[in-house]
């Protein structure tokens, strides 16, 4: 971790060293900090609000333009984890989806603490507001925690530390995991845990601070699992490269941080204890996610390009080099690459040595996972390029293989935030931060640097898009007429990460479960990870039995097949499989990413199960009995 003092890590911040003794002079601080604090979470907040206004225009009936599949299965996430919260159900494991096998949510992004927190929102309000909320404010929170640490932690003044936090917060990644990835975006935490590291360098309290890291360590594992392990890496890094620049200072530290991390590890254990075995020993588990890593890469002409969601993209200058729009991971546009680069340089050169092992730190670190996001081929402008790079070598082990190589870049944008903070706080004429150095050349010259680096990565708001709302059969509570407590509804088509109403179907009344204590209906497959990929590997949803693939197709292309009566037995067959009670079918059918045919499902489930009933505002079928 990064050790703000320019002579000891265990020196506090310089701006809290030198108001030492002065009371006056310390509360003009206090009150100036306070002051800004308050203007940078304002501003956070106003920016979080821009990005998702699109969205906030009418929660209920709009959703991400490009990422609605997601949505929909973090809103059934915080809607399971509320009833699971007033049922006294396994959080982390449910035969709700994917019957009869049911679901490890281990192993998927569980969110059990967001979705237990905002349990009463979603109640109240339903998940749909829910997300949104929870997204607003991971975006305004990053942004906010970011300008924390390096305010409080990491040497920089208060306008450095907000040059830098805005940055981390509404960086290209940020934005583009802002469709729909309550995970990705919820990158508050990692601040939090590095100044808790920072905490058991600095101060001889390494049980307490132990125990709390073990804490943020186990609400980042329920939030964010890959980026828990990112940040673990990335520590690692730093610290291998901190303590061979400063061997002189370890002797003294090293019994403080093991008696740290060994509380936090007893902390984090017990808390993860059934989580992590869930992860790797439980049912419906799972070993790499399955996703081809030569898809899932960085493209290295994308580290100088611009985002699709910024000032330049709506201009014109984004270019598409990113596997899908959810995925920019870098695309930090060439002037912010090289302004950070000569910084990195001007500050190794212009600053002492206490600070030079940082840059040294954060310079290698940034380059490791720089490489490592290339993936195991490199690809260029689009193309794969035949050259092997060193994520070859340990993608495919554990752990290792469940991560997508190109995310790793997403380590990268905090370093660029940290220089961008201290260079601010370099070109402030106001005091605080350690990092006190003279730039060369005149200061407008920098400025302007700044502003032509960061003025095309302005975000713009998030694409959405109308989605049809949940139909008032399960709104209201009217299915249970249909069905008993623990049968299962067959939504018209199956539900995956294309075809996502069901799973919405069953948010809304898990949803109203919760806050009314009664039960809920199951359903057959859904959009979640699971086994059942090659080599044991992970896979979208199960294997997909025959009905379920025959309404995918038909959904797809609007063209109703001639039904067999080999459709229909292996219809029945599957509705066996999944204890079927009704089949339902609404009259707006969505598609996460092309275009449905409602009037086609309806004939092809006509052909195959006679007439339905019209109940309320769906479709209806009852299932055979025989």
């Amino acid at each position: 971790m990064s050790i703000a003092s320019p002579t000891s890590p265990l020196s506090p911040p310089a701006d809290v060293a030198e108001t030492a003794g002065a009371v006056p002079a310390e509360a003009a601080v206090k009150t100036r900090r306070r002051r800004a604090d308050l203007l940078v979470a304002a501003t956070a907040l106003v920016m979080a609000v821009w990005v998702t206004g699109a969205l906030w225009s009418d929660p209920a009936h709009r959703a991400s333009g490009v990422n609605s599949g997601d949505q929909a299965f973090f809103e059934w996430l915080l809607s399971y984890g509320a009833y699971a919260l007033t049922h006294g159900a396994d959080p982390l494991f449910t035969h709700l989806l994917n019957v009869p096998d049911g679901v490890n949510l281990a192993v998927n992004t569980s969110i059990s603490v967001y979705a237990f927190v905002f349990a009463p929102l979603t109640i109240l309000a339903g998940p749909a507001i829910t997300f949104l909320v929870i997204l607003t404010l991971n975006l305004a929170g990053t942004a906010y925690a970011w300008y924390w640490l390096f305010s409080r932690h990491l040497g920089a003044n208060r306008i450095g530390a907000a040059v830098g936090g805005l940055f981390c917060g509404f960086a290209p990644a940020m934005i583009s995991h802002a469709n729909a990835h309550l995970n990705w975006t919820a990158q508050w935490v990692i601040p939090l845990i590095i100044a808790q590291c920072l905490r058991l360098v600095r101060r001889d309290r390494p049980v307490r601070d132990g125990a709390l890291l073990g804490l943020l360590i186990a609400v980042c594992f329920s939030i964010a699992a890959e980026a828990l392990f990112f940040t673990a890496l990335a520590l690692g890094v730093f610290t291998l490269v901190w303590v061979l620049s400063r061997r002189s200072e370890v002797k003294a530290l090293v019994r403080r941080v093991q008696t740290g991390l060994g509380s936090g590890a007893l902390v984090a254990g017990v808390l993860l204890a059934y989580p992590l075995w869930l992860h790797f020993a439980g049912p419906q588990r799972y070993h790499g996610t399955g996703f081809d890593p030569h898809v899932h890469n960085e493209d290295l002409a994308a580290y100088a390009a611009w985002p699709a969601r910024s000032l330049a993209g709506a201009v014109g200058l984004n270019t598409d080099l990113a596997a899908n729009p959810t995925e920019e991971n870098s695309f930090f546009g060439l002037p912010l690459l090289l302004l950070v680069i000569i910084g990195l340089v001007v500050l190794w050169r212009r600053t002492d040595r206490g600070h030079r092992a940082n840059l040294l730190g954060l310079g290698i670190t940034a380059g490791v996972f720089f490489l490592l996001s290339l993936g195991p081929e490199l690809r260029w402008l689009g193309r794969l390029t035949a050259i092997p790079m060193p994520e070859a070598l340990i993608g495919g082990l554990p752990v290792f293989n469940a991560a997508l190589p190109s995310r790793l870049a997403l380590i990268v944008a905090p370093v660029f935030g940290l220089v961008l903070a201290w260079l601010a706080t370099a070109l402030s004429r106001t005091d605080g931060g350690s990092m006190r150095v003279t730039l060369p050349g005149p200061r407008w010259a920098w400025i302007a640097g700044l502003t032509v680096a960061l003025l095309p990565l302005v975000p713009t708001p998030l694409l959405a898009r109308e989605r049809a709302p949940v139909p008032e059969f399960f709104t209201s509570g009217q299915w249970r007429e249909y069905v008993a407590d623990g049968g299962t509804v067959v939504p018209v088509p199956i539900t995956n990460d294309l075809l996502p109403d069901g799973q919405r179907w069953q948010a809304a009344a898990l949803a109203d479960a919760a806050g009314a204590g009664e039960g809920v209906f199951r359903l057959p497959a859904g959009f979640f990870l699971g086994p059942g990929g090659p080599n044991g590997t992970g896979r979208i949803g199960p294997i997909p039995r025959p009905t379920q693939t025959l309404l995918e197709k038909v959904a797809k292309s609007g063209a109703a097949p001639a039904i067999t009566e080999a459709d229909r037995a292996a219809l029945r067959d599957d509705l066996r499989y999944w204890n079927a009670s009704i089949v339902v079918l609404g009259d707006d059918v969505h598609g996460a990413h092309w275009p449905t045919y409602q009037p086609a499902l309806k004939s092809v489930m006509t052909d195959l199960l006679g007439p339905p009933q019209r109940v309320g505002d769906v479709w209806l079928w009852k299932a055979p009995t025989a």
